[in-house]
């Protein structure tokens, strides 16, 4: 470990250290989350119109030992008109903590006029598991409270709800909560405590029509919960004759973005996001590595674009 980060990593890693009490904890962020609105909202399942999956890998923090590492992975399909169902899978680790989380999601979409728009609300229902490894933690506090012999597994119910609603490939709009559900983690000899609370999320976003080949598409991810600062993510992608995209994000007071895609069939679409750290924390990594890949199977419905841009 480089000089000066075991600093760094005690902060990072607070919320799992001895005596400490975590009342906010933040769920995985992503900076492709155009791409990735499924995780955060059920109401997204089936409203491209086909089978589509989407497999997402995030490293946090190059450099930086037990920085977050992140990997989702989802798949949905309209049944029907009206319903949308879909399957998610996430898999976060930092430090000698791992949470995955298994879930189902339901939609059901509701036309508002005969120019495609559509109002959708979704549900979604699974299973939270955290596992603990304590043992990594001795290594760094050898004066601590031995955790030698404990390895914390916790299994907990996972119940949200959304709302879309976008007009055909032009601009779209959401709001959601992922879990209602307030769970309470902590070690078999009560030293430690970590709260999972609501997460609250905004999405939209817009398509603007720049020229024949060019759109031009603004979006915007805010994320509140209680015991933690706002988090808001500005993004602004252009796409160039249906197939590549080129942008820039940032995430308010915390990163700035470079993002890139590329439509190599109208099946399959490979997206990249690199962030750049500007608080503190920065000095000690070298930026934040995302991609992206989603596969698409069967004929797009009438009220599709295809390829649609969100």
């Amino acid at each position: 470990m480089k000089k000066g980060m075991l600093p760094v990593l005690m902060t990072v890693l607070g919320a799992l250290l001895p005596s400490t009490e975590v009342t906010a904890q933040q769920d995985s962020q992503f900076t492709q989350y155009m791409y990735n609105t499924q995780t955060i909202n059920p109401a997204y399942a089936g409203s491209r119109g086909v089978l589509s999956f989407t497999g997402l890998y995030r490293t946090q923090w190059m450099g930086l030992d037990g920085a977050p590492e992140t990997l989702n992975f989802s798949v949905n399909s309209p049944i029907g008109d009206r319903v949308g169902l879909g399957v998610s899978f996430f898999s976060d680790k930092i430090g000698p903590s791992t949470e995955s989380q298994v879930t189902v999601d339901f939609s059901y979409s509701i036309p508002m006029n005969e120019n495609n728009t559509f109002f959708t609300f979704g549900l979604k229902g699974g299973i939270n598991l955290l596992d603990v490894d304590f043992r990594r933690l001795n290594a760094l506090y050898p004066d601590a409270v031995d955790f030698a012999n404990n390895i914390e597994g916790r299994i907990s119910p996972n119940i949200g709800a959304g709302l879309y609603i976008h007009g055909q490939d032009k601009w779209y709009v959401g709001l959601s909560v992922p879990n209602f559900l307030q769970t309470d983690h902590y070690d078999d000899v009560a030293v430690s405590d970590v709260t999972e609370k609501m997460h609250f999320y905004l999405i939209g976003g817009y398509v603007f029509d720049m020229s024949e080949h060019v759109k031009f598409k603004p979006a915007v991810l805010g994320k509140a919960v209680v015991g933690a600062p706002i988090a808001v993510d500005v993004s602004a992608n252009f796409l160039f004759y249906d197939r590549l995209t080129l942008g820039a994000a940032y995430r308010w007071d915390a990163a700035v973005s470079g993002l890139a895609g590329f439509q190599f069939t109208d099946n399959i679409f490979i997206g990249y996001g690199y962030d750049y750290d500007t608080t503190e924390l920065g000095r000690y990594h070298h930026g934040t590595h995302e991609v992206m890949l989603r596969f698409e199977l069967g004929t797009k419905q009438q009220r599709t674009v295809n390829p649609r841009f969100f």
